[in-house]
């Protein structure tokens, strides 16, 4: 369960932001969005592969 605390004179629309974000940092979205379709372990790895030399050129990039 989600406790915002919220001080006194607050804002009820900066208490629903701090919701949102506490919302979003729990992955619960970004994991029912995975579950509604099946990926194959082999296309998982391939996807972070890529992203992996993805980052790895970014970073090359800013150092030279």
């Amino acid at each position: 369960m989600i406790i915002i605390p919220i001080k006194e004179g607050e804002s009820i629309d900066r208490a629903l932001k701090k919701y949102k974000r506490k919302f979003e940092k729990t992955g619960v979205i970004k994991e029912l969005r995975e579950r509604q379709k099946f990926t194959k372990p082999s296309v998982k790895k391939r996807e972070e592969k890529l992203k992996a030399i993805y980052v790895q050129g970014i970073r090359q990039q800013e150092e030279g």
